[in-house]
């Protein structure tokens, strides 16, 4: 299955996700912060990435932004426990995926919420062997 990259300072997040990615049949690596994730994702190849947003030192936005300098094409799932209401501020998921992330998770999430956008992630990344076509041509059958 895939490799994937969990950045999270919440401990008990990191065991959960961890957990049920590994039993869906994942191989997981676990960061505490921005800059212990972007030092891992540097050393290895990963298909996913999981980002939480607020967490001390380099937050998942400026974690995101570097990632994506290095490996653009590479799917981040960004997560938070803050609360998106209109009242309390912006809200730092829809920036995220406005600013490249391709999904987005507000904790506590569902198990199943979690695998779909893995999944869901997944398949963006890696569409099931259809052929690359440049834009405008046409998959021409015998």
């Amino acid at each position: 299955m895939a490799k994937i990259l969990v950045v999270d300072d919440d401990t008990a997040v990191q065991a959960t996700i961890r957990l049920l990615l590994e039993r869906a049949g994942h191989s997981v690596v676990v960061a505490g912060d921005g800059r212990k994730g972007l030092a891992i994702f540097q050393t290895g190849e990963f298909d996913l990435l999981f980002l939480d947003i607020f967490m001390p030192g380099m937050d998942g936005l400026e974690t995101m932004r570097l990632v994506h300098q290095q490996q653009p094409l590479i799917p981040i799932v960004v997560i938070s426990g803050n609360p998106v209401t209109s009242d309390s501020g912006p809200d730092f998921l829809t920036m995220a995926t406005k600013l490249g992330a391709v999904r987005s998770l507000q904790k506590p999430f569902k198990p199943a919420a979690l695998l779909a956008a893995v999944a869901a992630s997944l398949e963006a990344a890696h569409p099931a062997s259809s052929p690359s076509l440049s834009a405008g041509e046409v998959a021409s059958r015998p």
